[in-house]
């Protein structure tokens, strides 16, 4: 057993204070520290993208991440994506209107990939979204509505339609 450390981490623009194993990964941090249940816990071995967060604006699978390793850098979950009026994000919005999702299991973690998809601007075609969405997967098979999804949002924010 390691001794506790404490620090503050910067999520969805709040600083959270904590008091942590330095072996707590971001994913169990956010979790069960910081009560953000949004972020999953899919195969806790990076290879699902089911914990994909953004930290410092970059896609980050969080089970991979130590919480010690982004002490002061923001972090972004699935739960920070919304207005604080709870007005959806565009990418949230779309993965809805096109039912991007079945079990939903998957869902913060493809929407913060898809947001960093078309931020990135790798949403051009239907090929280049599957490409950088690769690393997100949909155990229930999902993926003509999740590319319809980002396609729809990227079309979207384009045109400077946020929500």
């Amino acid at each position: 057993m390691s001794t506790p450390r404490s620090i503050t981490l910067d999520i969805n623009g709040k600083r959270i204070p904590l008091v942590l194993d330095p072996r707590t990964t971001l994913l169990d941090a956010l979790r069960e520290h910081a009560d953000l249940p949004g972020t999953k816990k899919g195969c806790d071995h990076g290879q699902c993208g089911a914990c994909t967060v953004h930290v410092a604006g970059e896609r980050m699978l969080s089970c991979l991440t130590l919480a010690m390793q982004v002490e002061g850098q923001p972090v972004m979950t699935i739960e920070g994506l919304k207005t604080g009026d709870g007005v959806l994000h565009a990418v949230q919005r779309a993965f809805i209107d096109h039912d991007a999702f079945q079990c939903g299991y998957c869902t913060p973690g493809q929407i913060m990939s898809a947001v960093a998809c078309i931020r990135e601007g790798h949403a051009r075609t239907d090929a280049e979204i599957r490409e950088y969405m690769s690393g997100n997967l949909c155990r229930c098979g999902a993926y003509p509505h999740i590319v319809a999804a980002v396609r729809e949002a990227a079309r979207r924010l384009a045109q400077g339609v946020s929500r």
